[in-house]
């Protein structure tokens, strides 16, 4: 990925967003949302990213057809679905050998959880995924990375991405809290709502801030955007030693941001398995 936009984005965008108009859309209205979107897929720099864009576009929608996809509903569902199994997730991962890397691996199966990157997220697909969650290998070098930049700072960020995932995140943070008692750990979630991201709403109901700081990024974008972070969330991301970003978008939007930061994500869309060379929902530890 030698640059933040790719072609397959912009294409993968344009049919999502095409896919979800509205079915009570007139036909000029349609268009007139069509031309508009095109011309904001047109005018997009190789230094932005998917992410923003399709903050820009929902924009347009909202000022059109006066509405954003609602995912406040399936957000709920697997908050308490995951609530419900953090207990026996939680017994799986302290009797582990290593409960670090088994929190970790719980924490990768959970950003399946997406419903703007999987096209249809399956409650079967996820159960299989937490049975195996063996197979998510991610015990090389950036892994021995983590457990010494663990070990020895002082501030952690964990960046978050959907709701559900966020149970299993709090569960890698109470390993974390654990093991290295010496860092101070922040979480950022999103500042208004975006898909199916955590918001604060999402924090205060899965209990995140019984394990972590958590502060709201200040904006609606997918990932982390650094142009757009409020200036509380701004003096969050400066001061961290170590930094814990979860899921596709904020692979895209903080690749190259020139801190020591670790990527946890599912490779879901074609694009992310091609450039890893794995198969779809290959877990992923990723040290930059």
């Amino acid at each position: 990925m030698s640059t933040l936009l790719r072609s397959e984005c912009i294409q993968c965008l344009a049919e999502k967003q095409f896919n979800n108009i509205p079915e009570s859309a007139t036909e000029d209205q349609k268009l007139a949302f069509l031309q508009s979107m095109f011309q904001i897929l047109s005018e997009a720099s190789v230094e932005t990213c998917a992410p923003v864009i399709v903050r820009d576009i929902d924009r347009v929608r909202k000022e059109m057809f006066g509405q954003t996809p609602d995912y406040s509903r399936e957000k709920s569902y697997y908050n308490q679905l995951m609530l419900e199994k953090a207990e026996g997730i939680r017994e799986k991962i302290h009797s582990a050998e290593d409960p670090l890397l088994k929190a970790l691996q719980f924490s990768l199966v959970g950003n399946y959880i997406d419903f703007s990157a999987v096209k249809n997220v399956e409650e079967a697909c996820l159960e299989k995924l937490l049975e195996e969650v063996e197979q998510n290998s991610v015990t090389g070098e950036a892994y021995e990375e983590l457990k010494r930049d663990l070990s020895r700072s002082r501030k952690l960020l964990l960046l978050t991405d959907n709701a559900g995932e966020g149970v299993l995140d709090k569960l890698f943070l109470e390993v974390i809290r654990e093991q290295y008692p010496q860092l101070r750990i922040k979480v950022l979630v999103k500042g208004q709502p975006v898909s199916n991201d955590v918001t604060m709403e999402d924090a205060m109901e899965i209990g995140l801030q019984e394990v972590a700081e958590v502060y709201g990024n200040g904006n609606g974008i997918a990932g982390t955007w650094l142009p757009e972070l409020s200036p509380e969330a701004k003096n969050v991301w400066d001061e961290s030693d170590v930094i814990i970003a979860k899921g596709q978008a904020n692979y895209e939007t903080l690749r190259l941001c020139e801190k020591n930061i670790y990527f946890i994500f599912l490779c879901k869309c074609r694009l992310f398995c091609e450039n890893f060379q794995v198969p779809q929902f290959t877990g992923m530890l990723v040290h930059e």
